[in-house]
């Protein structure tokens, strides 16, 4: 019985891992990537390889995560490895479906404040709530996770300062004005995750359940008390006959 209590939470663990890291991959394809924005960490590295040599971000972010997921298995845990592994994978996936498979165009180049603003409350709920249960989306996340850790920072303020040198890299490729508009999402991020990580609120699930009601019925006997007939007379040709 215990055993199948954990194998259940587990499984909710990833459930929810699995809903994190959609919603990075759709905020990453759909808004940093469609409107021209960058963004910090390995991530950024990866979307650095698109607009520089076309190579796709799902498999360069995933070539960058694995030397660090193999840290964390020695450094976290099995566990902790395993999530990590399973956010990594799904995030290059579903990334690599919206590359290839979606047909939804989100347009703000007239209007990057809204895309900075939208990417960075997306990308930090996202990013927040695969690191609340457990995992991470990618190498560095472990990083962020390892270092705050160890120091003591905010999470989302190693992020923003980790992301800053990839940031400034940015600035060979891109132009100012998205650079920082970039700057923008990932500040907003880094305060997302901190949220998300410290707010005491909690992804709730109903698995649906059937239930039967029973209508239980109970028959009493009812005592049939014998009918008396009383003598009656049937007359005949003047001829009275008791029945």
């Amino acid at each position: 019985m215990r055993r199948k209590q954990m194998d259940k939470t587990v499984l909710r663990q990833i459930a929810i891992i699995l809903l994190g890291t959609l919603i990075l991959a759709f905020a990453y394809y759909h808004i940093n990537v469609q409107n021209q924005l960058s963004e910090g960490g390995f991530v950024g590295l990866a979307l650095l390889g698109k607009y520089a040599f076309g190579w796709s971000p799902a498999w360069t972010a995933l070539l960058l995560d694995i030397p660090v997921i193999l840290l964390a298995w020695w450094l976290k845990g099995r566990r902790f490895m395993l999530f990590t592994l399973i956010g990594a994978l799904s995030f290059s996936l579903f990334y690599s479906l919206f590359e290839q498979l979606s047909l939804f165009v989100v347009d703000l180049h007239g209007n990057l404040l809204a895309a900075a603003v939208l990417s960075g409350l997306l990308t930090g709920l996202g990013a927040g709530i695969v690191l609340r249960y457990g995992g991470a989306t990618g190498g560095d996340d472990v990083l962020s996770k390892l270092i705050s850790d160890w120091s003591g920072w905010k999470i989302g303020n190693v992020f923003f300062a980790s992301d800053a040198i990839v940031l400034l890299i940015c600035l060979f490729y891109l132009p100012l004005k998205e650079t920082m508009y970039t700057v923008l999402a990932v500040w907003i991020a880094g305060k997302v995750i901190t949220w998300t990580m410290t707010t005491s609120w909690q992804i709730r699930y109903v698995l649906p359940i059937k239930r039967t009601s029973t209508l239980a019925v109970s028959v009493s006997k009812a005592a049939v008390k014998p009918i008396a007939s009383t003598p009656q007379s049937l007359q005949i040709n003047n001829k009275s006959i008791k029945v």
